[in-house]
């Protein structure tokens, strides 16, 4: 009978019919939880399906599969646990929610500013209904797109979600399906789009049954740094593919999703000739229909392949995420270049060049990893690379899981904000960046006692790289991700808002200036040059029509006197004089004012300070 996808369980006339992929076992049988809805032994199909019709289940109907007349499973593709990855699955009809958004367009890359959101943490209550409330105030702001950190099913009262089990079941802890799709609903009628993290290169280690299905789920000839590789390439391969190419459109579809962000390609193996990569995001784009969607990576080899268009042999996605451009403004900021951070000084060409090429490795030696890192990418559009300054990963790999306000000084961090949100990268925001939230971020995954020990032991491994984080005195403050109070510690006080109205005012209005400005808001390539002034201040030219250009001089040291001043970029346009239009050291952020830049006595940077410059017809002039 026609399906809408190749597995699970799905509403069909006369009941609902189910389909399983499951070439190890004779049998497998539908057993209902209660006693209208009886088992049902499904037929076995070539190729190791099992599938059937029952016509005694209906919506909200709780199964599970008995296999060989042995123990039962959850459904390797449950639309829903509501009683988390060891419990019964749940039938859900996706025709009962009435969508309203039936004019949303869906979205495209250029113009658009990512803000990155744990549903656990972003509000008190820590669900899809909570967080629907606070669109209106994320739209104010400029937000235009929503990246959710994973939410397929995974064990525990809370995690970050990447050791998911149920790639199709949005978790319980966070809400109902019905949940979600309102959150996507709302979302869209308060112009945001909403991409949903995934992660396609292993699978959680709790509650994972796949093996009681098959064994071909998973293959050894791949080193995965998670768990065991995925195999999508090697024998009876086609049903594993099925099953991720499944799910990228199930999300797009069913959900209404504007796009996905793939987590840690780099861990996804694959000699196909069509890369799975590949196949996920040509399946979501159909999904889509007419809509606009964006599929993003991110990838830690820095390998552009992924983003160039099939008909040149990449694999067609549209943006990667760019650790250089934060690991070097991390080094600037906070003048600490150790572990991973060895290879990048915070300079201010440094600075110039993520912002110009995007990566700042594209084949070079790199000495923290003894090898080459990254492939060429000069000739990529700037809205491909996703540029940030703080993420999941990145905050909760400092001590305590202290942001980036807290580790360097306020005008240092403002003026690093308006380089991340000016420049003509697609930026990124970590939730309650914009409002420097006072709550840490820490890792934190709720599992049973002995995998909880695994994964603290694997953390302290994993953070010892940082010579400082690896000394006896900081022992005492190791996080246990376990513990209910590093989840609690992590959730934000939108009061902060309020509190921090400084420094969320200055995002609003670099966001503001971002899509407004006809000369920020280009994001051409080739569209900006820039120059040094020393190894912390540096200026970047916007190039816009008619010589209407922009000037953003960056500071991230002390007052600088530029006299004399032999630089081509910082002469004006034709018949025209530089005039301030924006300071990060406006007193309404925090800032302590912005004397003349330019004047009789040549240029005057602030110290610790951006200012934006903009050109204006010399007096006496006619127009």
């Amino acid at each position: 009978m026609p399906r809408r996808y190749p597995i699970g369980a799905e509403i069909a006339r006369g009941g609902v019919h189910f389909r399983v992929w499951a070439p190890r076992r004779k049998t497998v049988e539908v057993v209902g939880s209660e006693a209208s809805f009886r088992s049902v032994q499904l037929e076995r199909e070539p190729g190791g399906y099992h599938s059937g019709l029952v016509p005694h289940a209906s919506n909200g109907s709780l199964y599970r599969f008995r296999l060989d007349d042995g123990d039962s499973f959850p459904d390797p593709a449950s639309r829903f646990q509501p009683e988390g990855p060891h419990g019964w699955s749940q039938v859900v009809d996706p025709a009962l929610f009435r969508w309203t958004d039936q004019t949303w367009p869906g979205i495209r890359l250029e113009g658009q500013v990512i803000y990155e959101l744990h549903i656990g943490t972003f509000t008190g209550e820590g669900t899809f209904d909570a967080a629907r409330r606070e669109l209106p105030e994320l739209a104010r702001t400029g937000i235009s797109v929503i990246e959710i950190m994973p939410i397929a099913d995974f064990p525990g009262r809370f995690g970050w979600g990447y050791d998911g089990v149920g790639l199709f079941s949005p978790v319980a802890i966070y809400g109902r399906p019905e949940d979600f799709r309102r959150f996507v609903d709302d979302a869209h009628h308060a112009g945001i789009g909403v991409i949903l993290d995934v992660v396609y290169n292993h699978v959680g280690p709790d509650g994972n049954y796949l093996r009681q299905f098959s064994e071909d789920y998973f293959t050894s000839r791949y080193e995965n740094d998670w768990g065991e590789a995925i195999n999508y390439d090697g024998a009876n391969s086609t049903p594993v593919r099925e099953w991720v190419i499944a799910n990228a459109r199930y999300w797009i579809e069913e959900y209404h999703l504007d796009g996905l962000r793939l987590d840690a390609t780099q861990q996804i193996f694959d000699c196909s000739t069509e890369n799975i990569i590949m196949a996920l995001t040509k399946s979501a784009r159909e999904a889509a229909g007419g809509r606009g969607i964006i599929v993003v990576a991110e990838n830690e080899s820095q390998v552009t392949k992924l983003i160039r268009p099939i008909q040149q042999g990449g694999y067609g996605i549209d943006a990667l995420w760019n650790d250089d451009f934060h690991h070097s403004a991390r080094v600037a900021l906070t003048g600490r270049n150790e572990a991973y951070y060895t290879d990048y000084l915070g300079k201010a060409q440094e600075l110039i060049s993520a912002v110009k090429y995007g990566y700042l490795y594209q084949g070079q030696r790199y000495k923290w990893q003894k090898k080459r890192r990254g492939t060429p990418g000069l000739d990529l559009r700037p809205a491909q690379f996703i540029n940030y300054i703080q993420n999941h990963d990145q905050i909760a790999n400092s001590a305590s899981g202290q942001r980036l306000h807290q580790l360097t000084g306020p005008g240092r961090l403002r003026a690093m904000t308006a380089l991340l949100l000016l420049a003509p990268g697609t930026p990124m925001l970590f939730q309650g960046q914009e409002f420097a939230a006072s709550n840490p971020f820490h890792y934190f995954a709720d599992h049973h006692p002995e995998l909880s020990k695994q994964v603290r032991q694997g953390r302290i491994k994993f953070l010892a790289q940082f010579q400082s984080l690896a000394q006896p005195e900081m022992r005492e403050f190791d996080i246990d991700p376990g513990d209910p109070a590093t989840f609690e510690q992590c959730k934000l006080d939108p009061r902060e808002r309020q509190r921090h109205a400084g420094i969320y005012a200055l995002h609003a209005d670099l966001l503001r200036l971002r899509r407004d400005d006809p000369v920020f808001r280009l994001q051409k390539r080739g569209g900006l040059d820039g120059a040094v002034f020393s190894d912390e201040a540096f200026m970047l030219r916007y190039f816009g029509q008619n010589g209407d250009d922009r000037l953003l001089l960056v500071n991230l040291g002390r007052d600088l006197h530029l006299d004399p001043a032999p630089e081509p970029l910082l002469a004006p346009p034709q018949d025209k004089l530089w005039e301030l239009l924006w300071s990060s050291e406006d007193p309404g952020y925090g800032g302590s004012g912005t004397p003349p830049v330019e004047s009789e006595d040549n240029w005057r940077i602030p110290g610790q300070a951006a200012v934006v410059m903009r050109p204006r017809r010399k007096a006496g002039l006619n127009g």
